[in-house]
């Protein structure tokens, strides 16, 4: 048995023993990242270089590929130089920040896509209100707002998965950190000491998945009600 304060390192879950098998995996996840990288980044070179791609939808859809390419790039490497080089060990401070960036940048872009299908209900909707409710000050506050939720959502996860001794062992049954899976090693996790945090990560995701299907409800009946030609 051992506690947290005596955990220097964690054991990753391994795809596979078999070596040809790891530099298999190794390739496959190398092609799906540097897909990710290069079409985020175009993304991103478009929008930013173009003039005309200076919209609302293009800004938010700026930060989606940004925290696109922030999310792979905090598993996917890791697990890549643990199958390149057969090894299954992460620091206990690298553990904790990916943990941290993984809920930051999860929660971050959940929010940002809810703020999406807001700028497409305000486009089809309200056109005639589109350039007030969504003005250059309007997106600036609505992106803040969304990068400083997600960083609270982290700061609480991340804070309240770390600070629950850890007496079974340091195998993490993932090839990343993940919250769950830590959860598991711990001798002393209270489901009820820890509903304030779960009730506000329910509350953020439901909330905003409720949001986002009302919104689309909206858009389809302002769609259909529109002539054929203009629909």
């Amino acid at each position: 048995m051992s506690n947290s304060s005596s955990i220097s390192e964690f054991l990753l879950l391994t795809f596979t023993g078999t070596r040809h098998l790891q530099l298999l995996h190794f390739w496959l996840f190398l092609g799906i990242y540097l897909t990710a990288l290069v079409g985020n980044g175009l993304i991103s070179t478009a929008i930013a270089c173009d003039q005309r791609l200076h919209t609302p939808m293009y800004f938010f859809l700026l930060n989606l590929a940004l925290l696109d390419l922030g999310s792979i790039s905090t598993t996917v490497p890791k697990a890549m130089a643990n199958t390149l080089w057969d090894t299954r060990t992460i620091s206990y401070t690298a553990c904790v920040v990916q943990v941290f960036l993984f809920a930051f940048l999860l929660s971050t872009e959940f929010y940002f896509l809810t703020v999406m299908s807001y700028d497409r209900y305000a486009a089809i909707c309200k056109p005639l209100h589109y350039g007030t409710l969504l003005g250059s000050r309007a997106c600036a506050t609505v992106a803040a707002a969304a990068w400083d939720t997600g960083v609270l959502n982290a700061v609480l996860h991340t804070a309240n998965t770390f600070s629950l001794p850890l007496c079974r062992g340091n195998t993490v049954e993932q090839f990343f950190c993940e919250i769950p899976h830590i959860l598991k090693l711990s001798c002393s996790y209270s489901y009820l000491g820890n509903l304030s945090v779960m009730t506000f990560s329910v509350f953020f995701f439901v909330g905003c998945f409720v949001f986002i299907v009302l919104l689309c409800v909206q858009i389809f009946r302002a769609v259909l009600r529109m002539l054929s030609a203009q629909g």
